[in-house]
């Protein structure tokens, strides 16, 4: 890959697995005061200026359905960040399929907005060759993910229209149950192992995703849902935004068997940046250093190679270490990364080489 703008910059290029900023500019959650990705914020993670400030090539552009506020259930909230008041210990409950696809259309549409009024600065992505000259020249490339496959039907014709769209990524759940399988609580300390597997809809979903080119997410599933993928998917498992049980046992992170079978598919695992997924203690605490990213990353790198890490930071969906702030925090979280022993050329495959490589034996053009 040749040298991009931000290698020419001095920055890192970070090419990251999750962000939740689709929801903070369309107005929803604990961020929605933000109504601009081009203008710096004062809050929340990332726009456009902070992307550019701490290197931020692009990434995984989340579509997460909150509650529907008319169902009496809990109010709408940032995607992976239970409050410190209201820590979920249980699954919070299922979100209907038709409010859920009026939303996942407007939060689509709002990534599509983005597209169309960067002038050029921001590019939906849906192959590898357009990745690639989007990192090369410095664009900002933005995949349409969805976090939670409850907008699509068990027939699957909304996942066909969609993919027309632009849809290029899907994870099966959040952290909650739905016609395809079942996620995870946010529960500290716990098992991963906290339901049953995959219906037979989600069995049909992950081979219809295989077929055209869809990446599979594995973040939020259950244990038992990871190895029924593991078991039907041809493509390599990847954990767009999770951790490391073993560092930090909550159940949104991956145990060692999961991160063996990770490895030994040629997949991928992007570091989470929430506090709560990456202290020992688990707590929910923004006082956290960066050395408990580096700690994980450091965890994931020796249990299955550097080929298999990158950057998963679920900006705007979670809180990071203050030490960190944002994107425009970025190259600090690299700088000690360097310190910890990483040199240039595994920093340049956690920043970018990883995911395109994956992408690359998944996407189908």
């Amino acid at each position: 890959m040749s040298e991009t703008t931000a290698d020419r910059d001095g920055l890192l290029p970070i090419f990251d697995g999750h962000n939740d900023v689709l929801l903070a500019v369309y107005g929803g959650g604990r961020r929605s005061e933000r109504r601009s990705f081009f203008e710096r914020g004062s809050s929340g993670h990332l726009d456009l200026p902070r992307a550019r400030e701490g290197g931020f090539a692009g990434g995984f552009f989340a579509v997460y359905v909150p509650p529907d506020p008319a169902s009496r259930r809990p109010p709408m909230r940032s995607a992976d960040a239970p409050s410190e008041e209201e820590e979920w210990a249980t699954l919070p409950p299922p979100v209907d399929q038709p409010f859920a696809l009026r939303l996942a259309m407007s939060l689509t549409a709002t990534l599509f907005r983005i597209e169309e009024e960067s002038a050029g600065e921001v590019e939906v992505v849906r192959d590898v060759a357009s990745l690639r000259r989007c990192l090369d020249a410095g664009t900002l490339a933005a995949i349409l993910h969805f976090e939670g496959a409850e907008a699509i039907d068990p027939q699957l014709n909304a996942l066909d229209v969609f993919y027309r769209a632009g849809l290029r990524s899907l994870g099966l759940v959040w952290s909650r149950p739905n016609a395809f399988a079942e996620g995870v609580p946010f529960r500290f300390p716990s098992s991963p192992d906290t339901g049953p597997g995959l219906t037979a809809a989600g069995r049909d979903l992950v081979r219809a995703c295989n077929r055209k080119g869809i990446m599979v997410d594995l973040s939020h599933l259950n244990e038992r849902g990871f190895w029924d993928v593991a078991e039907l998917s041809t493509a390599p498992l990847v954990a767009t935004h999770s951790n490391a049980h073993a560092v930090t046992p909550t159940p949104r992170n991956l145990t060692d068997a999961q991160l063996d079978a990770v490895k030994a598919s040629g997949g991928v695992v992007g570091v989470n940046f929430a506090v709560s997924f990456s202290r020992e203690d688990g707590k929910h605490e923004a006082d956290t250093p960066i050395d408990a990213l580096v700690r994980h990353f450091d965890y994931l790198c020796d249990r299955m190679g550097v080929e298999h890490v990158a950057f998963g930071s679920d900006f705007d969906g979670t809180t990071v270490p203050n030490e960190l702030g944002d994107a425009a925090g970025l190259p600090r979280l690299v700088e000690a990364l360097r310190s910890a022993g990483f040199g240039e050329a595994d920093l340049r495959k956690l920043g970018t080489e990883n995911w395109v490589r994956v992408l690359e034996r998944t996407w189908k053009a």
